[in-house]
């Protein structure tokens, strides 16, 4: 029997705790409020502390893929232009290199520094154009380099 008074005695004065815990909220609501406001201050902004690092990472990987993309897309442009200039019947031996180094300096301006077009690795019956060069770097401390090479079947005259 004393079990259930003593649960009924503490069952009534927890509710005399809320009532009387839900006057105090009523009349010190808004500073309360404000308080809580002011223990949250803060939290936004170290979100972003926490997240704008790899948003900028990810905006400079994406740009730096675009320059590389870029970068290797003239390249092999110029790579083709050699070897179109290379295969044509009487071209001379640096006839190749010289235009695919002229084309990669015009074309790929912005997007492949330092070009080199070398002829290595054709024969007499087929031409092979290679140029290479260095990606503007948008990461610091990255060095990204392309090579492209072209190759075409040397033209020749058969009676």
């Amino acid at each position: 029997m004393h079990r259930a008074s003593r649960e009924a005695e503490s069952s009534a004065s927890r509710e005399a705790e809320g009532s009387a815990g839900r006057e105090a909220v009523s009349r010190a609501g808004p500073r309360r409020l404000s308080r809580l406001r002011w223990e949250d201050r803060g939290a936004l902004t170290l979100s972003y502390v926490a997240v704008l690092p790899f948003v900028f990472l990810f905006i400079m990987a994406t740009i730096q893929a675009s320059l590389w993309f870029l970068a290797r897309d003239a390249a092999l442009a110029a790579a083709r232009q050699g070897a179109d200039v290379a295969r044509a019947l009487g071209a001379p031996r640096g006839a190749g290199p010289a235009a695919a180094l002229a084309f990669a300096r015009q074309a790929g301006e912005g997007y492949l520094e330092d070009p080199v077009a070398t002829a290595a690795g054709s024969t007499g019956s087929t031409v092979s154009i290679t140029v290479s060069g260095h990606v503007p770097s948008f990461v610091p401390g990255l060095v990204v380099s392309v090579s492209e090479t072209a190759q075409a079947p040397a033209e020749e005259f058969r009676p």
